[in-house]
């Protein structure tokens, strides 16, 4: 591995890492902080409700929580096979973008695994994701945001927007996805 691969490893561990304490640590505070569970921050616009969500983002609810809890574990080892076998050739943003979407995804797994357990209404995968972000503007009788999320959900939503708009930036074009393609096959000829 070069200085640099290392670099952009420990880069992507350390958002990762982030992600996932700042998450964990602020859905501990909210859930066990009986005075944070409505706490009202700006009034008529942001506060903090405390809920669970047994369902996937913004509350949907298709599936049954063991299954979203294997699909997003499978996801996120998915992103980290990614990440590792394109290191060489990943910018700093795809990096940055990566770390986001893992931590946020690991953070909700957590949620998923053992929630159950600490709740006391489950066991392994059986887990609600601990929500608390309310954005709560009421134009007329219209929620503008109804929906209440969490840190991982800000970090995944983050990488997800920073994709759409820097797409030419963190997506490679042809040319440079050649150029991998024949640096791969360098390094195989010279492993031979």
């Amino acid at each position: 591995m070069t200085e640099t691969e290392k670099k952009k490893a420990m880069t992507f561990t350390g958002i990762a890492l982030f992600v996932i304490i700042a998450d964990q640590w602020t859905k501990y505070a909210v859930r066990t902080t009986p005075d944070l569970q409505q706490w009202v921050i700006i009034e008529d616009w942001l506060r903090f409700f405390y809920t669970q969500n047994p369902g996937m983002a913004l509350g949907i609810d298709i599936l049954p929580t063991q299954v979203i809890g294997v699909i997003s574990t499978l996801a996120a080892t998915f992103i980290i096979y990614l990440l590792v076998r394109f290191l060489p050739h990943s910018n700093w943003g795809q990096i940055l973008c990566m770390g986001l979407i893992t931590g946020g995804a690991i953070g909700n797994i957590i949620d998923r695994m053992f929630m159950g357990f600490i709740e006391g209404n489950g066991g392994f995968m059986d887990g609600h994701v601990v929500d608390f972000i309310h954005f709560y503007l009421e134009i007329g009788d219209f929620d503008v945001f109804p929906y209440i999320f969490n840190v991982a959900d800000v970090a995944i939503s983050t990488a997800v927007i920073a994709g759409l708009v820097f797409y030419k930036k963190l997506i490679p074009t042809e040319e440079e996805l050649q150029t991998i393609k024949a640096e791969r096959e360098a390094g195989k000829d010279k492993d031979s």
